[in-house]
């Protein structure tokens, strides 16, 4: 190891915009662990952890691990959520520079290194809680051991294969495509097709299983809520927008930076006018990466004109794709890489710092705390009320976190709630009861239309009271605004999901 950082950081003194740009990058995602403030994904996924289970309704339970470690040892703080997105993403970023080693040399290796450690992406994974983070690091591992099976003819790594991958898609569904790039390496490769008909193959297959087995265990005990909710349920928001397609372009070349993304387009495009459909001429090594990375790099881009693809679905093509454009990107490339890279971080710092571009949106990290401080003081006036929201999970998962107890979400007023519906929460002993309603405003200016949300709490309270808002300053400027409404008598729902 210490080789290796005297060798990476003599490369790297040869450019001085980059070694700059590098120690900038590290000294501010560092201190955005402190400085950035939770936002409602972190506070969502440690619900998660807080209420163990063999998986979810949004996600499969490797996010949910990660979240009750890191508060376990470091105690229920916004940075140990963050510091445990950190710790997990670097040991991705170097799970990625070892398996980048068996495929480019030296140079190329810390190429691809530097170029991965650039982005956004990296930013995003090591700042954001979500279920890509875990998904990262078990992704780059599975292929790792494939590696090791493939090209090193190490049969007994295709049973370290089957768990890896078992284990990435105990992170996210979309780590399926790990075992379908597989069989599509091996049924193109004429010299490796032989594993297919291997019992290590087969072994490794009995291996995955036994590792969703949890997954699957708990969709079969909940109507396979979790697997109908992303594939059938998304199928009714399917409509064409062609737009779109520019949006997808627009948030991918963000999460990796101009450079790199449309230079892995232009090289894709070279590669489509060297090979053709000839698939048989590509080399070996080439074809594994471009196996993980085109199916889902190219299958996202294809349904983009249907469905919106969010920013994070093609993260984990980047980890083979990365690998492959590095053998053509070259210094040149990275140094303006950097520029950018260093320009949009900075830019992102003042944001985090001074908050001047106000975000209207609940998925922000600004204001957050000081709606948990003001609402522990108002829940003390009101000891035997009940607190729920109704904007999806946000609102409720972030009062779950800085409260430290039940927070309720819209299932009760009969409303799908995510995962708050398959927590055990018996609506029925609520009966009766009084609660404080919190409606966040997504512009602090827009009480009028956000009161209207007020009509859908009438049939489940005999009356309803609107009590002085939370406001939350920064600088003597008001960043974000919460409705608290006192609502009485709470009758439940006649049907709940």
């Amino acid at each position: 190891m210490n080789k290796f950082m005297t060798n990476l950081i003599g490369y790297i003194k040869t450019d001085r915009w980059i070694l700059v740009s590098i120690c900038i990058l590290a000294v501010l995602r560092l201190s955005c662990i402190w400085l950035m403030g939770l936002m409602p994904q972190d506070a969502y996924y440690y619900f998660y952890g807080q209420h163990p289970a063999l998986s979810y309704f949004d996600h499969p339970p490797a996010v949910a691990w990660m979240t009750r470690i890191f508060t376990t040892l470091f105690g229920r703080h916004a940075f140990a959520i963050k510091l445990g997105d950190t710790v997990i993403t670097m040991l991705t970023v170097l799970a990625f520079y070892v398996l980048s080693k068996k495929f480019l040399s030296l140079h190329k290796s810390w190429n691809a290194l530097l170029l991965l450690y650039s982005t956004f992406m990296v930013t995003i994974l090591s700042l954001v809680t979500t279920p890509d983070v875990p998904l990262m690091l078990f992704w780059t591992i599975s292929l790792i051991c494939l590696y090791n099976a493939v090209f090193e003819e190490k049969p007994h790594w295709w049973i370290w294969t089957g768990l890896a991958m078992g284990l990435a898609f105990d992170s996210k569904y979309t780590a399926v495509f790990l075992p379908m790039g597989t069989v599509l390496f091996l049924l193109l490769s004429n010299r490796n097709r032989r594993w297919l008909i291997s019992p290590w193959f087969y072994g490794a297959v009995v291996v995955f299983v036994l590792a969703v087995s949890p997954v699957i265990i708990w969709n079969v005990g909940n109507n396979f809520a979790s697997f109908r909710f992303q594939s059938s349920e998304r199928a009714h928001d399917i409509e064409v927008n062609w737009l779109d397609v520019l949006g997808v372009i627009g948030h991918q070349s963000a999460v990796l930076l101009p450079v790199l993304f449309f230079g892995i387009c232009y090289y894709l495009w070279k590669a489509l006018r060297r090979y053709g459909l000839r698939w048989w001429r590509v080399p070996d090594r080439e074809l594994w990466l471009l196996c993980f990375f085109l199916p889902l790099f190219l299958g996202f881009f294809l349904i983009s004109p249907l469905y919106w693809v969010k920013l994070n679905w093609m993260m984990p093509a980047y980890i083979t794709g990365i690998m492959w454009v590095s053998i053509w990107l070259g210094k040149r490339y990275l140094r303006w890489q950097y520029i950018i890279s260093l320009v949009v971080h900075l830019a992102l710092a003042v944001e985090i710092l001074f908050y001047p571009v106000p975000v209207k949106s609940d998925d922000t990290w600004a204001g957050w705390e000081g709606l948990g401080e003001q609402m522990q003081q108002i829940a003390s006036n009101y000891p035997g009320d009940f607190i729920f929201s109704a904007d999806d999970y946000k609102t409720s998962a972030i009062l779950n976190f800085y409260l430290g107890r039940m927070v309720y979400s819209q299932e009760i007023i009969g409303r799908r709630a995510l995962e708050f519906d398959f927590v055990g929460t018996n609506l029925q002993a609520l009966k009766g009861r009084n609660a404080l309603f919190i409606n966040s405003l997504t512009d602090v200016n827009d009480d009028k239309e956000e009161l209207a949300a007020v009509k859908e709490l009438k049939p489940f309270f005999s009356s309803i009271e609107q009590i002085p808002p939370i406001v939350v300053k920064r600088n003597g400027k008001v960043i974000r605004k919460f409705l608290v409404f006192r609502c009485l008598n709470y009758q439940p729902p006649e049907h709940y999901y």
